[in-house]
């Protein structure tokens, strides 16, 4: 009988080596029809702020909520499903015990079901190494573009958010490392195409930012992003304690407990008043990135308990609650003082350089994007972020064309326009 026992045992353990996974599942089995109203929320990686995952739950508007991660169990279960206080559907956790599970028709099944997907902490190399290029980011990225998921992350989880990330591949790395070398054998800074988060594409995200204190290495990642990619890639971190939610609109909320506690949220960008990126980063020697003193614009907003503090990442030059301060590096060593905000240098410039070729501007009292100066057009596209056309009207006017907002499929879309002088392209969002 006892050998009974443990042959059972020893089968039910290949079983799960086979499969790849670990699963826990609570609340109702029936799959929701819930209509998930979009969203992504990045928590700072110690506990969770309550009330930015209130705001992720309600974004899933009583749907399926599924919790992804690579260590641990099923802690997030019952904190969702019904300590919060917010209803939903059903919480079930997925953890990958190795890298089979991005394969098994059950993970892919549960991914196209939820209308909430969260990816827990621990060592985002693991995630990357598991999911990127299978099923799995995949169909993250089609439930977000074409099913409005919400999607959030803590830690490791919100490591990956961004289209521009530090994989961790050899392990983490320490502001003094980063600076001293920003070519070091952990500055592991990718930019492969993974997932595909709106207002995310080139922001590279940092948690943790005060335990212990990441600023330097967050500048080190732009830098790295900027020299070998040609990227002016932006940053958003939290403070430990900390968490920013943002709307389909692009307007994110910081979550904390300030004033009682130092909890920041943390928006970057280079300055484009100093566009031409480090003076100084090269394998083996030490960061400068100066450009006196102003090198990066960082607008810092502390998380109340309602996140009334704001920033637009429509234009990552307006916020709420929050102050602007100018960031560098010379020589290894950071350095933060207070600033004037970020310049609308884009605006000027294209209304200068560009004034000629058309203006698309966003009419929300008519709720209708405007395409004007622009006459002689010979053929107009919308794509999807991943390239595909979308089938929408444009109505052609006398002076250009004009596109529904609400015929847009909420996301990130590129309208593609052909005119005597050659191509023209605009970003539009929903």
């Amino acid at each position: 009988m006892r050998n009974i026992i443990l042959l059972a045992l020893f089968a039910a353990s290949l079983l799960g080596h086979a499969q790849g996974y670990t699963n826990w599942f609570v609340g109702s089995p029936a799959n929701s029809s819930a209509q998930a109203l979009g969203g992504v929320c990045l928590m700072g990686g110690a506990t969770e702020n309550d009330e930015a995952m209130r705001w992720f739950l309600q974004r899933a508007n009583g749907g399926d909520v599924l919790v992804l991660r690579a260590s641990g169990s099923d802690g997030y279960n019952s904190y969702f499903l019904s300590q919060l206080g917010i209803p939903v559907n059903s919480v079930e956790t997925i953890r990958f015990d190795n890298a089979t599970a991005a394969n098994a028709s059950y993970v892919r099944e549960r991914i196209q079901r939820a209308e909430a997907i969260w990816i827990a902490g621990g060592d985002q190399w693991n995630y990357v190494n598991y999911w990127r290029g299978t099923p799995v980011d995949s169909l993250i990225n089609v439930g977000v573009a074409q099913r409005n998921i919400v999607i959030g992350g803590t830690s490791a989880g919100m490591a990956i958010l961004g289209g521009v990330y530090f994989s961790a591949q050899n392990g983490t790395v320490a502001t003094g490392s980063a600076l001293q070398n920003p070519y070091g054998p952990t500055m592991t800074v990718d930019n492969t195409p993974f997932l595909e988060i709106p207002f995310l594409s080139e922001v590279v995200t940092d948690s943790h930012y005060d335990s212990p204190d990441r600023r330097g290495r967050h500048v080190a990642f732009m830098a790295r992003a900027f020299t070998d990619h040609g990227i002016n890639a932006k940053g958003i971190a939290c403070n430990e304690y900390t968490a920013v939610c943002v709307t389909p609109d692009g307007q994110a909320r910081v979550f904390g407990e300030w004033p009682q506690y130092p909890e920041y949220a943390f928006f970057l960008q280079l300055n484009c008043e100093q566009p031409e990126g480090p003076e100084l980063c090269e394998p083996g020697s030490p960061l400068t990135w100066y450009r006196g003193g102003q090198a990066v614009k960082a607008y810092k907003v502390p998380g109340t308990m309602t996140g009334t503090h704001s920033f637009d990442l429509n234009t990552w030059l307006t916020g709420s609650g929050g102050a602007w301060e100018d960031w560098s590096v010379q020589q290894g060593v950071f350095a933060a003082v207070p600033g004037d905000p970020a310049s609308d240098c884009l605006t000027t410039s294209v209304q200068q350089a560009e004034a000629a070729l058309g203006e698309l501007r966003v009419d929300m009292q008519a709720r209708q994007y405007v395409l004007h100066g622009m006459q002689d057009i010979r053929a107009l596209s919308v794509s999807d972020a991943l390239g595909r056309t979308v089938p929408v009207e444009v109505l052609r006017t006398a002076d250009g064309a004009v596109i529904a907002w609400d015929a847009l499929p909420v996301g990130i879309h590129m309208l593609l326009v052909e005119h005597a002088t050659g191509l023209r392209t605009w970003k539009l969002w929903r």
